[in-house]
């Protein structure tokens, strides 16, 4: 694995389909509007606030340890919405900047699996934590925090020489941003401890994932081979089908001969059961080759 390079790779730009950096943050942003607009239209047809908080939140948010275990599925959704407009923008704009280096050394797959596993293990020490005695619960939980430290943590992990280069002679390493970037995350959550325990969760995810890939193996590449079987269960065979409209294809040519005055109309329609099946004919166009096929076989 080639983690030597250490030019800033936010010059050339993959596409969404290979840039899972900007699929995540269109996922985030798109959770964000999503829970922010149904708090706007509950105000606008008469609910308080409060009926919002008390309502709907506990189903989206991290809660309190003592109401987890009937809302476990929020260990999946806490972490792609946020509170408010700059608490996502920065999350985002520092996912950027890690996740594209990230992305540049291992590519594009290692990215949602990191960030997905480091969002649940910081999740789950979020919780886990309110159990130590003196802790005491917390409250409810939004936003991608644990997983944007989990991707940071796997960069300097993974390659702890890389600097961004702003100018051709100006350039930063990354251990430094890193630490700008820790240095305001603490700041972000007052100290607060079981956040705390959940930027931990996510830095121990970071970092053992990087270990993994490190030694050979694949810990997200599952998520990936997964859909593709699902794919390959669900969407039709290119070959099959093609072998199955040429036999039609070919059953149909071979029940008649054409007349030369409807020569073409009768090869457009092979073409047509060629290209897209038999099935694909209209009530005409089945008429057409019966009548022709009846014509030859008198």
């Amino acid at each position: 694995m080639n983690t030597t390079r250490k030019r800033s790779p936010l010059s050339s730009i993959p596409g969404y389909s290979q840039n899972a950096v900007l699929q995540i943050i269109v996922a985030s942003a798109t959770g964000f509007i999503t829970y922010h607009l149904i708090r706007v239209i509950l105000l606008v047809v008469g609910f308080t606030p409060a009926y919002f908080e008390t309502n709907f939140t506990p189903y989206v948010a991290l809660p309190a340890v003592k109401a987890f275990s009937t809302k476990l599925w929020t260990i999946f959704t806490y972490g792609w919405t946020h509170d408010g407009f700059w608490v996502l923008f920065t999350n985002m704009v520092w996912l950027y900047g890690f996740g594209s280096v990230l992305q540049s050394l291992v590519g594009y797959k290692q990215l949602i699996p990191l960030f997905v596993y480091s969002l649940v293990i910081g999740g789950i020490f979020y919780e886990l934590s309110q159990l130590i005695p003196g802790i005491g619960t917390a409250g409810f939980l939004i936003g991608a925090h644990a997983g944007v430290v989990g991707v940071a943590v796997a960069v300097i992990t993974l390659s702890p020489s890389y600097r961004f280069y702003l100018a051709p002679t100006f350039s930063i390493p990354i251990v430094v941003l890193a630490i700008i970037f820790f240095a305001l995350m603490l700041v972000n959550i007052n100290m607060h401890t079981p956040s705390l325990f959940m930027l931990a969760g996510g830095a121990l995810t970071g970092f053992t994932y990087m270990v993994l890939l490190k030694n050979g193996k694949q810990p997200g590449m599952w998520i990936y081979n997964m859909f593709d079987k699902m794919n390959t269960l669900t969407e039709p065979d290119a070959d099959r089908i093609r072998e199955k409209n040429s036999k039609k294809r070919n059953e149909a040519l071979g029940g008649y001969n054409a007349k030369p005055g409807n020569q073409k109309r009768i090869d457009d329609i092979l073409d047509k059961i060629n290209q897209k099946g038999y099935n694909s004919l209209t009530d005409e166009e089945k008429d057409i080759l019966m009548k022709a096929s009846k014509d030859n076989n008198p």
